[in-house]
């Protein structure tokens, strides 16, 4: 685990690189979750470095070994598509293949909006036309993860996130914050601007990302791909999404 300091916050990430000219992939991980939960565990580390891929993944403000802040203004996703793009230029990165899923594939579509020289394809899993439409309320996420027992959470979606960020040991304060201002929407006039590449990936039985078709229709450069018989939580680490992925990076090479 290493560190760099931007924007007032100390940032974990890891650097994994088989050769010293294989192309990198920035992987930028979800709500709650953190580099080793969304991408260690689920096998997409090791699945990039033995495809021959340099494979750097971070811990997002307010998550895992990271800073964290209780202002709801650190969390905005132009402020974390700040740090990721910190990140690359840190290590002397010009141009990254990027991935993200969940809160983290929309702030990969932020970063490809900002810096767009720093881009040079998309993978978006995990979140389709909410990127537009929004991600339903999750007012009662925050609710549960303020709540002091959680037991007396019963909203459904509240449970399920205040058991994940318990069982990944979360600062939930932190992650009340980050959830006030971290969804921010694109337009379609956006969407239409983010010209790479552009792989979208969500489960068939995700109720929270939205339609991966729709969001590609929006796009210039863009395809879908359903993570068959996953929800929201499950689809990260699918093996099918995994060799969609590497077919995708194999057919959009950073020299070509």
């Amino acid at each position: 685990m290493k560190f760099f300091a931007h924007d007032g916050f100390d940032l974990a990430y890891i650097d994994q690189s088989p050769s010293p000219a294989a192309e990198t992939v920035l992987l930028i991980h979800g709500f709650a979750s953190t580099h080793m939960v969304n991408w260690v565990s689920p096998g997409w580390v090791k699945t990039l470095t033995d495809a021959g891929y340099r494979t750097v993944a971070l811990d997002n403000r307010g998550h895992g070994a990271s800073t964290k802040s209780y202002d709801p203004a650190d969390y905005t996703p132009q402020k974390m598509a700040g740090d990721a793009s910190a990140l690359l230029d840190a290590l002397g990165v010009e141009r990254a293949h990027v991935m993200g899923y969940s809160m983290g594939a929309r702030v990969a579509a932020f970063l490809a909006l900002a810096e767009p020289a720093q881009v040079a394809t998309l993978i978006l899993g995990g979140l389709g036309s909410g990127l537009v439409d929004g991600v339903g309320d999750w007012d009662p996420i925050a609710e549960a993860l303020r709540a002091d027992d959680p037991a007396s959470v019963t909203h459904p979606r509240g449970k399920a996130f205040r058991a994940f960020a318990d069982q990944t040991r979360s600062d939930r304060e932190a992650l009340a914050a980050c959830i006030a201002t971290s969804r921010v929407e694109l337009s379609e006039a956006d969407v239409a601007r983010i010209t790479q590449p552009t792989l979208v990936a969500v489960g068939t039985k995700d109720d929270i990302g939205g339609s991966a078709e729709e969001l590609a229709a929006l796009m210039p450069n863009a395809q879908s791909f359903a993570i068959e018989g996953r929800d929201h939580m499950l689809a990260v680490g699918d093996r099918t999404f995994k060799k969609r992925a590497l077919e995708f990076l194999a057919e959009h090479p950073i020299s070509g």
